[in-house]
């Protein structure tokens, strides 16, 4: 009895382990986004520099809890609600890996964009979508922290505001190419820092359809999820 209570101890502190790394590579992630965005607006090149050339370091932490899962399965053969939290972690570091790509290729677009030296122009447009990417990931994260269903729902709602916004930033940039061709090099910069804006989003919605999934045991990705039949 008491051997199989070591061993229920100890699994339950691998679990809450790899939990714990998943939320420290969350935040890792959360903090280049936050610099890609500042390098943006900003048109800071040695924070771009920063961003784009600190990628590896989330790479690295993704292997680490992928292996982690992997050894979890083949050690502990885990069910029901445990293989949901870790088939859930695999999907969502994956998700936070692509946020991590994207936040790169933010900085070396920034970088390209300063040394064309143009004014960009667009530093409302682009600080307010910026604003809500990060919004949308910072709840995501939470929400899979606390595993919070209700806030999950509103940030898959909340990305079709993003992508209204990116829609509209999207026009104004092609008025900009079109008013003055000399402008188009630096919109098309733009135009995929704001593109890699808007897949955040994306990835972030995605975290939270997976955080729906590990509460309800329900895969919610391309349905619509109604919070309120399933309390």
């Amino acid at each position: 009895m008491e051997t199989q209570q070591h061993i229920s101890q100890r699994y339950n502190e691998e679990l809450e382990s790899v939990k714990s790394k998943v939320l420290n590579m969350g935040g890792m992630v959360e903090a280049q986004v936050v610099s890609a965005v500042s390098a943006l607006i900003e048109q800071n090149d040695e924070l771009a520099k920063q961003v784009a050339e600190s990628d590896y370091k989330i790479n690295k932490i993704e292997v680490e809890i992928d292996e982690n899962c992997a050894q979890l399965i083949a050690k502990r053969q885990p069910a029901a609600g445990d293989l949901r939290l870790i088939i859930a972690i695999i999907k969502v570091i994956t998700d936070l890996e692509r946020i991590g790509d994207e936040a790169e290729k933010i900085g070396r677009h920034v970088q390209k964009l300063v040394s064309l030296e143009g004014d960009i122009g667009m530093y409302a447009e682009l600080s307010s979508l910026g604003s809500k990417v990060i919004d949308i990931l910072h709840d995501a994260l939470d929400a899979f922290a606390r595993m919070d269903i209700e806030q999950a729902a509103k940030v898959v709602e909340t990305d079709k505001q993003i992508d209204k916004e990116f829609n509209r930033v999207s026009r104004i940039l092609v008025t900009h190419m079109m008013e003055d061709p000399r402008n188009i090099k630096n919109m098309l910069h733009v135009t995929w820092c704001a593109r890699a804006l808007e897949r955040i989003g994306d990835h972030s919605q995605n975290i939270c359809e997976y955080v729906i999934y590990l509460v309800k045991g329900q895969d919610v990705r391309h349905t619509k999820f109604n919070l309120s039949k399933d309390q």
